[in-house]
């Protein structure tokens, strides 16, 4: 859903600036010749304004993790006292120059086993993750492609989040669900 919103926003973005650069052009014509003020124009500019910013606020400040759909990555990860299980998962995206992405979601077996997204990030190489205790998970992965490019925290899953987009950092909906997040 996100991308078909990311696709939305860019064509109603090109359709905005097409109205708005012929619309500044009748206007111009309006100052000049006198003609009728472009009305119908200004106002399909400004629904495509108030549209493309829509969109905008939506996925940057309403961004939750329920979108997520991939596959298992790794074998589940049981906490100490197997309170949490982490299990980790993987999705491709963009087809062949994309990219594949790498969610952490921890099951808190004492509360009902409700789910949790702790660590969202970009894939790759030497992916791993191990409990440090009961509450804290060491999530790991670093690239053989990159110099420095190594991804690696530690995170108390009760009370942090790690977003490599940050977007769940300002997500307006998720600000309940952590008190630190982390990002790149």
């Amino acid at each position: 859903m996100i991308i078909q919103l990311n696709v939305l926003g860019s064509f109603i973005f090109f359709i905005t600036g097409l109205l708005l650069l012929i619309f500044f052009i009748r206007l111009i014509i309006f100052f000049f010749k006198k003609n009728r003020f472009p009305k119908k124009l200004l106002i399909a500019s400004l629904v495509g304004i108030g549209m493309f910013f829509g969109i905008f606020v939506y996925l940057n400040y309403f961004f939750t993790f329920d979108q997520l759909k991939g596959e298992t990555f790794k074998e589940p990860v049981s906490s100490p006292t197997k309170k949490y299980t982490a299990n980790a998962y993987l999705q491709n995206y963009g087809g062949a120059v994309g990219g594949v992405k790498i969610w952490v979601n921890i099951t808190n077996h004492e509360d009902n086993d409700q789910i949790k997204t702790v660590y969202y990030g970009e894939a790759s190489s030497n992916f791993f993750m191990y409990w440090i205790d009961e509450e804290t998970i060491s999530i790991s992965h670093e690239s053989s492609n990159y110099i420095d490019a190594e991804d690696s925290i530690e995170l108390d899953v009760s009370t942090d989040i790690y977003d490599e987009t940050g977007i769940a950092c300002t997500s307006l909906l998720m600000k309940d669900e952590y008190e630190n997040c982390y990002q790149n």
